[in-house]
């Protein structure tokens, strides 16, 4: 009996859905999905050239965000896309618990790592990715004239949220 009430993975048929059932809730669509803006709104609100979108498809991500049951449900990783404007950037945060990879589809992005005090940076462009391992900063800055878009992907379902420096102005802001 113990058996039957555990949960099931994400990934296997319940046993009251159909095969077609199932497969479908497996699929999301562009076209069911939407920019998320308010994901990371509390960094646009302490300084503008923190906004930018995130699109779920695979789980919340690392922004924060604890629901969205417009995704499918993951096990092992997340899988979004972030649009970060001309100009704008994500601040260097660490995940402790998680690699995070970056796949630009279109744009010039600036990745800057940092992990006890050495720093290394890069530019990724189109088709460009590159796989942060656990406990190194990273930061990312749109250096192009247009909006960059990305696929970000964390390996967990639900990653611990992200810490920032403690000399940066993000660690003393307290989310909801």
């Amino acid at each position: 009996m113990a058996e039957m009430d555990q949960k099931l993975p994400s990934w296997e048929k319940k046993p009251e859905h159909s095969f077609q059932q199932w497969m479908e809730s497996r699929v999301a669509s562009h076209s069911t999905r939407r920019y998320d803006w308010d994901a990371l709104k509390f960094q646009a609100d302490y300084d503008p050239k923190y906004r930018r979108a995130q699109m779920r498809y695979v789980g919340t991500g690392g922004t924060g965000v604890a629901k969205d049951t417009n995704v499918i449900p993951s096990e092992h990783f997340t899988f979004s896309t972030m649009i970060i404007p001309a100009g704008n950037e994500g601040p260097m945060h660490l995940h402790t618990d998680v690699e995070e990879i970056f796949f630009v589809l279109r744009g010039k992005i600036k990745v800057m790592c940092e992990k006890d005090g050495e720093t290394w940076e890069t530019i990724i462009t189109d088709r460009d990715v590159i796989s942060i391992p656990p406990g190194v900063y990273r930061g990312e800055i749109n250096i192009g004239e247009e909006d960059a878009l990305m696929c970000v992907m964390l390996g967990s379902p639900a990653p611990i949220r992200p810490t920032y420096p403690a000399d940066h102005p993000l660690a003393q802001i307290k989310r909801d």
